[in-house]
């Protein structure tokens, strides 16, 4: 069932999800019998997870801890839907732009945040990196390439914050951007932009068409290259 979870995790039942979180609550105990006993009684998913601890417990096989388990995870789902730091539905600079804005204005720290996109141009996942410095932060090719092998993004969007400066780019920033861009198009993966947040608003590298002038500036074929030998040294 683990092995489905990881390659085909659609095709579960409901049963079988069901049985495969009861795992963490009641270990070392086929937990299939007391899976469908709770969707017997409450009816569906949504019923089990609806139900309070008080009705959890009138299911045989159910004791306080499992209980308890469910309806943390039943009150971790409700919470999601309005926590502040959710996603935008869809990558647009308008809407990124003060979702980062919030997320970043309470940060003494400078930080670098990478976000994975779907084919839809939906934010996935999201990974940050820092020193927990003021004014530095940095992300090199190892962390990136690990970022792509692990959540297989169609689309990346890059994005930090100055956090006691403009936003203007420095000439570390535009090298990394550049070195961003080869590396994510040598993976298939479409680089959606660089997004730097400042105390005076946000700047971005494709509405200002920046990126369009560092690929003449830098030698993204250098870059490229080094990148295929540090690949290779990998291997051997």
């Amino acid at each position: 069932m683990i092995k489905r979870l990881e390659d085909a995790a659609q095709s579960l039942q409901d049963h079988e999800l069901l049985e495969m979180l009861l795992f963490n609550a009641i270990p070392r105990k086929n937990t299939n019998h007391i899976a469908h006993q709770l969707l017997f009684t409450f009816g569906s998913l949504q019923g089990v997870f609806d139900a309070s601890y008080r009705q959890l417990l009138t299911v045989e096989g159910i004791g306080p801890q499992t209980a308890s388990f469910i309806k943390c995870v039943a009150l971790l789902n409700q919470r999601m839907h309005f926590d502040e730091n959710n996603f935008p539905e869809k990558f647009n600079f308008e809407s990124y732009s003060k979702f980062l804005t919030e997320r970043y204005k309470k940060l003494n720290y400078e930080v670098v945040e990478v976000f994975a996109l779907d084919a839809s141009e939906r934010i996935t996942a999201c990974k940050r990196f820092t020193s927990k410095i003021s004014d530095r932060a940095s992300v090199d090719v190892k962390d990136l390439s690990e970022f792509i092998a692990v959540y297989r993004p169609k689309g990346v969007l890059v994005a930090h914050n100055h956090p006691a400066s403009k936003c203007i780019s420095s000439d570390a920033d535009d090298a990394f951007t550049v070195k961003a861009k080869v590396l994510f198009t040598m993976n298939n993966v479409k680089f959606y932009d660089h997004l730097i947040v400042g105390t005076d608003g946000v700047f971005s590298y494709f509405i200002s068409r920046k990126l369009d002038v560092l690929n003449h500036t830098y030698d993204a074929n250098k870059f490229l290259k080094e990148t295929k030998i540090e690949e290779s040294k990998k291997r051997y």
